[in-house]
């Protein structure tokens, strides 16, 4: 089944890297993801009041990779899944430029790096389970 990828699976040590995955919690990047958003929440909270259109998209991007990569891991084939996959590769991107600027524009007063830095263990296992998915789709023709 191709729930079964090496990049996706949970992040405990003791679980093999080909258990199934069996549902979309089970995935590290959704997992990480979740940790994202919630911190661009905590940071956008820090934000100053005239900035609510821009915290507002930021918190819409954060939850939509999350997001994304959860109703991808419902869809019923593997095209659908990437697809959705994509999206969220696209939000976290956005998210991510988003970050910079709040960096280069309010520096130590809203501390970015740290968000930063968990987009990009974000990004790890979300383009490695993007790879697995397509080899399975090209093994599969």
């Amino acid at each position: 089944m191709w729930l079964r990828c090496l990049a996706a699976t949970r992040d405990d040590h003791d679980v093999s890297p080909k258990e199934r995955i069996r549902d979309y919690r089970d995935i590290v990047a959704w997992q990480r993801a979740i940790d994202l958003a919630v911190m661009v929440g905590a940071l956008c909270d820090r934000l100053p009041r005239r900035e609510w259109e821009l915290a507002s998209q930021m918190r819409r991007a954060a939850t939509s990779v999350h997001s994304n990569i959860a109703e991808g891991n419902g869809r019923g084939s593997i095209a659908d899944y990437l697809r959705h996959l994509y999206m969220s590769r696209a939000f976290l991107h956005e998210l991510e430029s988003d970050l910079h600027y709040v960096q280069r524009g309010y520096g130590a007063r809203v501390d970015a790096n740290k968000a930063l830095s968990l987009a990009v263990d974000v990004r790890r296992p979300l383009f490695g389970l993007i790879k697995s998915l397509i080899q399975k789709k090209e093994g599969e023709r």
